[in-house]
């Protein structure tokens, strides 16, 4: 496997987003922002920070709702859900690093209602890189892109915090 350092611009990609997300915000004290480990958390809380919301960013992991559970096992790096908000009658933004086949939002979602039944549940991602399974599309997303399905997209966050791109080519 090689893995080249992409392109795509994590941080310009991440400033893309947090402008589209801006507008949402002005007079909504429903709005709360949840993070789907680890990327999707990354930028949950920055979006958090950045927009000045009053609740700190809940984190999700998805690995006991996902479909390929019983086939692949627990992942060894099973990470708690905590949500520090009310869950019910929320506006959600759910953030993923990468949208591909929609699976890992949709166990995120079973995950969510396991907590109470938000308003509104909006999705944003850095990047969309097509191929859906499920129908489900971000609902703010700052970069579309291609590429061939055994590629790996990666965010990574450096110790200061600075977001970047790997690809992985198998």
């Amino acid at each position: 496997m090689s893995t080249v350092t992409s392109s795509l611009n994590a941080e310009a990609l991440y400033q893309q987003l947090l402008n589209q997300i801006k507008p949402h915000v002005f007079n909504n004290d429903k709005l709360a922002i949840i993070g789907i480990y680890s990327g999707g958390a990354w930028i949950a809380e920055r979006l958090v920070n950045d927009l000045g919301l009053k609740n700190k960013a809940g984190l999700i992991d998805v690995s006991f709702h996902r479909d390929d559970y019983a086939a692949k096992g627990l992942h060894a790096d099973v990470k708690p859900t905590h949500i520090p908000f009310e869950v019910d009658g929320a506006q959600i933004i759910l953030v993923d690093d990468v949208l591909k086949t929609g699976r890992t939002t949709r166990a995120a979602i079973n995950e969510l209602f396991d907590y109470g039944r938000p308003a509104r549940i909006m999705l944003a991602a850095l990047v969309d890189r097509g191929g859906r399974e499920l129908p489900v599309a971000a609902d703010f997303v700052a970069h579309i892109a291609s590429f061939e399905p055994a590629v790996s997209v990666n965010l990574q966050r450096a110790e200061d915090g600075t977001l970047s791109f790997s690809i992985d080519h198998a």
